[in-house]
C-alpha cells in the first residue's frame, strides 16, 4: 500500500491582530509572527477584514500570503464591529470569500489557510447563545475602563478537503452549554463529511472533553491560554479516523492571545 500523505496541520487564536499588549498589530509584524510557522493547513480564528480598529487590513488574506498559501476561505460570522458597543449584526446564513473576493464592508471571523490544493469547500452554521461576557475595556465616549456585557456572536465551522484529509475548522461560544450544544452539532455534521477528519480550533471548552464528545483522538495535550502563561487549554486539535505522524506542539507567537498548536497526521 502506498505511504499516506503527512499533512501539519495547525490552529491560531489570531485575536484581531493584537500583540501580547493587547494593541493591535501592523500587517507587517503579523506577517512576521506567522512566517515561521510550519504549517500545511492553518485553522484561524477572530479575523478582522476591513476593521478600523485593526488597520482596515484583510487579514485572512494576510495569514494566507504570510504562509505562502495556494488557496484559502474566510466565513464572517459578524458584519460590522464586535465589541463592548453593539454595532453589528449576524451573517445567516455563512458565506465563504476566498482570493480575489473584494471584502464587502468591516467583517469578522474565521479562515482556514491551505498551502496545498483543496478538493472542496464547505461551511456549517453553529448557531449561537443568549450568554454574555463580562470584559473590562475602554469606554469609547470618555477613555476610561468599565465592565462591559459582550453578546455571544454566531459561530460557523468551516472544512476543506486536502489530498484526502478532511481539516475543519471552527470557533464555539465563550459560554460552555452553548459550546456543548454547538461541538455536538459539529460532531453529527463530522459523520457526513469524508474522512479522515481533523477538528481545529478555539472550542472554549477544556482539557480532554472535546476529543472525547467527538469520538476523536487528541493531537496535542498542552495548555494554550492565556499565551504568555497559560493555564488551560481551550484550543485543540482532534483527529478522526487520522493517524498522528508525531509529535505536535504548542508555540508562543507574536500575535494572538492563545498558543498555537501544530501537528503532523496521516490522512
Amino acid at each position: 500500500m502506498a505511504d499516506r500523505t503527512v499533512l501539519r496541520v495547525g490552529t491560531l487564536n489570531l485575536a484581531s491582530g493584537r500583540g501580547p499588549a493587547g494593541t493591535a498589530l501592523p500587517a507587517e509584524r503579523i506577517a512576521a509572527a506567522l512566517a515561521a510557522l510550519d504549517v500545511d493547513v492553518l485553522a484561524v480564528q477572530e479575523t478582522d477584514t476591513a476593521q478600523p480598529r485593526s488597520g482596515c487590513t484583510d487579514q485572512p488574506a494576510l495569514v494566507a500570503a504570510a504562509l505562502g498559501a495556494a488557496d484559502w476561505r474566510a466565513a464572517a460570522t459578524v458584519t460590522g464591529t464586535p465589541g463592548p458597543v453593539r454595532s453589528w449584526e449576524p451573517v445567516d446564513p455563512p458565506v465563504l470569500r476566498g482570493p480575489g473576493d473584494a471584502p464587502p464592508g468591516p467583517l469578522y471571523g474565521l479562515a482556514l489557510v491551505s498551502r496545498r490544493p483543496v478538493a472542496e469547500w464547505s461551511v456549517l452554521a453553529l448557531g449561537g447563545g443568549r450568554a454574555r461576557l463580562p470584559v473590562r475595556a475602554p469606554d469609547p465616549r470618555t477613555g476610561r475602563e468599565r465592565w462591559w456585557w459582550i453578546p455571544d456572536e454566531p459561530r460557523v465551522a468551516l472544512a476543506a478537503r486536502v489530498d484526502g484529509l478532511t481539516v475543519v475548522g471552527t470557533h464555539l461560544s465563550f459560554a460552555p452549554p452553548t459550546a456543548l450544544r454547538q461541538l455536538r452539532r459539529l460532531r453529527r455534521w463530522v459523520a457526513t463529511l469524508p474522512g479522515p477528519v481533523v477538528v481545529a480550533g478555539d472550542l472554549n471548552l477544556p482539557g480532554a472533553l472535546p476529543a472525547r464528545l467527538l469520538g476523536g483522538v487528541p493531537l496535542v495535550r498542552a495548555a494554550t491560554f492565556p499565551a504568555a502563561a497559560p493555564r488551560v487549554q481551550l484550543d485543540h486539535l482532534v483527529a478522526i479516523g487520522a493517524e498522528p505522524a508525531g509529535e505536535g506542539s504548542a508555540s508562543l507567537l507574536a500575535v494572538g492571545d492563545h498558543r498555537a498548536l501544530t501537528a503532523p497526521v496521516r490522512g
